[in-house]
């Protein structure tokens, strides 16, 4: 789908904060409010926006730390379908996060969240492992996020202003 300019230029603003009210994304396009309003509502409905995220700092509520972890896992593709029915097969799971098609010694990038270590072992060994054409998996946990989807965590109260003295 080609976009138009000012479609493209929506995309970019929205992506990057998506709780950005109408007028003020007008104002930034230089756009009155129904025509950003419309545009919106055509990149909703043609799915080039598919959907609206928060990103959560999970370690900061107590209580809610989780695991997360990145496991390759190398397949056996099916006649006709290729990767895309085990990739569905994956997906559907409700502790997978995501699903990559990769290049690579690894075949599928999957990304799963679990309230434990143990729980993400389970899924690894009863759940991914057990599937037909699995062959094999390497679990990676991640030990801290510095940066997902664009957000920086952690950046500290730290001033960082340039110090400019005369």
């Amino acid at each position: 789908m080609k976009l138009t300019e000012k479609e493209l230029e929506i995309v970019e603003i929205v992506e990057k904060n998506a709780r950005i009210p109408l007028d003020t994304l007008a104002k930034m396009t230089a756009l009155t409010v129904e025509e950003a309003e419309s545009i919106l509502k055509k990149l909703e409905e043609t799915k080039v926006i598919v959907q609206y995220a928060t990103i959560v700092d999970w370690r900061k509520i107590d209580g809610h730390e989780g695991v997360t972890a990145m496991i390759d896992v190398k397949v056996t593709p099916k006649r006709g379908v290729g990767f895309d029915e085990v990739a569905e097969r994956i997906y559907r799971f409700p502790e997978v996060k995501s699903v990559y098609l990769m290049s690579g010694a690894y075949d599928l990038s999957v990304v799963i969240e679990g309230r434990s270590m143990a729980e993400v072992a389970h899924f690894v060994s009863e759940k991914l492992s057990t599937l037909d054409s699995v062959i094999s998996t390497t679990t990676h946990f991640i030990l801290k996020k510095y940066k997902h989807d664009g957000t920086v965590f952690d950046q500290g109260d730290q001033d960082r202003r340039i110090v400019v003295a005369p």
